[in-house]
């Protein structure tokens, strides 16, 4: 093992970022035969030192491929650390017999362990969900030449390019273009700016002080109608209703027919009438 590679041990991107750079670009690039050589003692021998060697020497790249991401407002060292877990996922995965060079194939991990770190991490609503959305967003970022909004030329442009509809296109600027606010003022807002604050604003239309008044009014004096016609039955039929309606454990018709010695019809028919005299007394 090359002894340049030690420093790297003792410290992570997120540590001192000038410093991990710095390290990870002394370590020297592989040659295509070494890089065969390690490859091979991995894939056969899963010599856990030589995909060491391999990662380490590949780190560079990830920190070249995470700078061109700089655009989304995310801390560098946390995207080279994503980066870094999909080049071990591609290191792993690596067959040296297919005859590609190794970075050429890590590139695809590398990115796409990014991508679902930009997208978990960029917005708290999730601007892309299906493959095609995630295609768009990040094509499209790349695609604008401005700040401005794509003209319809441009929007059609960039549509047929990537394939999709040229809404899809106008509603990818859109929650591009768009920020997350915050719903409370912050903590060290003043009381000029703390009218901005959508808690200030923002309606909820599914709660109306009136109606939940008027709600709670109306199964006040349904609970008191229906204890008042419960009261007027008399205790058979009252008892009848509370065991099968209730009661936690609602008795069957059998069960309160053996209660009273009649029929099961029999108790039909009082439940039946009790509930007409229910229904008559709090519709009054």
């Amino acid at each position: 093992m090359s002894s340049n590679l030690q420093p790297v041990d003792q410290m992570v991107p997120g540590a001192n970022l000038a410093a991990y750079v710095q390290a990870v670009g002394s370590i020297p690039v592989l040659s295509p035969e070494r890089e065969r050589e390690l490859a091979e003692d991995l894939f056969y021998n899963d010599n856990l030192t030589a995909a060491r060697e391999l990662v380490m020497s590949h780190l560079r790249f990830v920190v070249h491929i995470a700078r061109s991401y700089s655009g989304y407002g995310l801390a560098e060292a946390d995207l080279i650390q994503e980066g870094n877990v999909g080049l071990m996922k591609a290191i792993k995965r690596f067959d040296p017999e297919k005859g590609v060079r190794l970075v050429s194939f890590a590139v695809h991990w590398i990115k796409a362990e990014m991508h679902e770190y930009i997208l978990r991490n960029w917005r708290i609503v999730k601007v892309a969900t299906t493959k095609a959305q995630r295609k768009l967003f990040f094509n499209l970022r790349s695609k604008k030449k401005s700040l401005s909004w794509l003209s319809a030329d441009e929007a059609k442009a960039v549509a047929e390019d990537l394939g999709v509809d040229v809404k899809e296109v106008h509603r990818m600027e859109g929650r591009l273009t768009s920020r997350d606010l915050a719903y409370d003022m912050s903590t060290d807002s003043d009381d000029d700016d703390a009218w901005q604050a959508p808690q200030y604003y923002l309606e909820d239309h599914s709660s109306d002080p009136a109606q939940t008044v008027e709600e709670g009014d109306w199964k006040q004096n349904s609970q008191a109608q229906l204890h008042s016609a419960l009261a007027d039955l008399d205790e058979r039929s009252r008892n009848i209703l509370a065991q099968r309606w209730l009661a936690e454990e609602k008795s069957t018709l059998h069960e309160l027919a053996d209660q009273y010695g009649v029929s099961a019809e029999r108790i039909r028919q009082l439940e039946a009438n009790a509930m007409k005299k229910l229904k008559v007394a709090i519709a009054a």
